[in-house]
């Protein structure tokens, strides 16, 4: 036989008072109004927070539109960057104009200028600016330090001496550093 023994479902079912309990009586108006404008106070802070949320999502949506309208070409506009900085040293390589040049050539050298000047103008009204580097204090969210040289007398060190390369911005997020040569110590 089994030494387990099996309840008795009478043993198991729960005591029941000897007399039924009496039901609650209904609330009076003074709680009842009490429960309603308790539970139009929740459902108007749900309300607001509801309306807050929403809010925060549109201004985030929005943000992330513009920001993506501003730095979705920022691949092409580095590659522009790099065309205009080709294009600017091939006409600081230009020799000087001479009275003796043909006429030819001082045209061209104008064509060229007024390129570079026009593709320089489209660039700013898209919002891609050079920041010329020479003579500005290194900064280094805005400069790539490719050297250090002595400083000159009257140059503070930490000044950028030479710019290979100016600094560009997109809608002022940095697109490409400046390459810099900075003043260190003086010399002597």
């Amino acid at each position: 036989m089994n030494d387990q023994q099996t309840p008795n479902p009478a043993d198991l079912a729960p005591e029941t008072p000897d007399a039924p309990a009496a039901p609650a009586a209904p609330p009076g108006p003074e709680e009842r109004i009490a429960t309603l404008e308790a539970e139009l106070a929740e459902m108007k802070d749900r309300w607001l927070r509801a309306e807050a949320e929403t809010q925060n999502v549109r201004n985030r949506g929005k943000d992330e539109v513009e920001k993506a309208r501003n730095y979705a070409v920022q691949k092409f506009a580095g590659d522009v960057v790099e065309a205009f900085e080709n294009l600017h040293r091939g006409v600081t390589m230009l020799p000087p104009p001479a009275e003796d040049e043909a006429e030819i050539i001082g045209k061209m050298r104008q064509g060229f200028e007024g390129v570079e000047r026009f593709l320089l103008q489209r660039m700013e009204a898209n919002g891609v600016v050079r920041k010329p580097a020479d003579g500005q204090p290194f900064d280094p969210e805005l400069h790539q330090a490719m050297s250090e040289a002595p400083a000159p007398e009257g140059v503070e060190p930490g000044t950028v001496l030479q710019a290979w390369s100016s600094a560009w911005t997109l809608h002022g997020r940095l697109l490409k550093p400046a390459m810099v040569v900075v003043a260190g110590k003086p010399a002597g």
